[in-house]
């Protein structure tokens, strides 16, 4: 299956978490299309020392990759965790923990502002480019009528809140730039095992399809949009 075929011929693209279950399909789809020139993988567990947490660090990464890749037409993060440090989500109020909460907020949120920071300016300034940060339905504000996972879904919707801020100011210099965040739907990954309830739930390598055929249709007019893994767009 061809992707973003609505990208320049041998674009560039650059796969932030690619280690993980979401993001390595995402890279190896990336690799299996014909039109895509070089898809450059970025993870912590693979580039020793990279931490998106560490503004120091991801200045660096980018840095680096500025100078080694001929442009970056598709910058796609796949980073978030629900469980940090042997945390995960609260049930209630009265589980609070200020430091598990900043840890969901320096990853899931922060995170992926420096990533903006640091990365947006590789995207082409004259011609489509995409920015793309995975978030989650639980981080919208208006959908939210169960409660609970308080620390993570504040996190997912700061994250949302950067994006679509971020999206605002790159279109004054790159108004052709698609920047987004995207629901993926139940994965079967690592970060939804023991949360998946009676929630169907689809392979990496399917998520990916359906998150980069999103990615596909998607024109510079719906950019700072919050869409899901079927394309519908999800309430803030």
């Amino acid at each position: 299956m061809t992707h973003m075929a609505s990208l320049r011929e041998n674009y560039g693209a650059l796969v932030i978490g690619a280690s993980g279950g979401i993001g390595g399909a995402v890279a190896h789809a990336l690799e299996s299309d014909p039109r895509c020139g070089r898809v450059v993988c970025l993870s912590r567990r693979d580039n020793p020392g990279f931490d998106m947490t560490d503004e120091a660090s991801v200045a660096d990464a980018a840095q680096r990759i500025a100078s080694q890749a001929d442009g970056l037409d598709l910058i796609f993060n796949a980073t978030g965790a629900l469980t940090i440090e042997g945390v995960g989500p609260e049930k209630a109020l009265k589980a609070v923990d200020p430091q598990a909460m900043l840890r969901q907020f320096a990853l899931n949120a922060v995170g992926p502002a420096l990533l903006l920071k640091h990365f947006a300016p590789l995207l082409p300034r004259d011609r489509r480019g995409v920015f793309a940060s995975l978030s989650a339905r639980v981080g919208s504000i208006g959908d939210n009528h169960l409660g609970g996972w308080i620390s993570y879904r504040a996190a997912k919707a700061a994250q949302n809140q950067i994006v679509r801020t971020a999206a605002i100011e790159i279109a004054r210099t790159r108004p052709l730039a698609v920047v987004v965040v995207l629901h993926p739907g139940t994965v079967e990954t690592g970060l939804s095992a023991g949360y998946r309830g009676n929630h169907a739930a689809v392979s990496p390598s399917e998520a990916a399809a359906n998150l980069l055929a999103v990615l596909d249709e998607l024109p510079p007019e719906r950019t700072g949009g919050f869409f899901a893994y079927d394309g519908t767009a999800v309430e803030w």
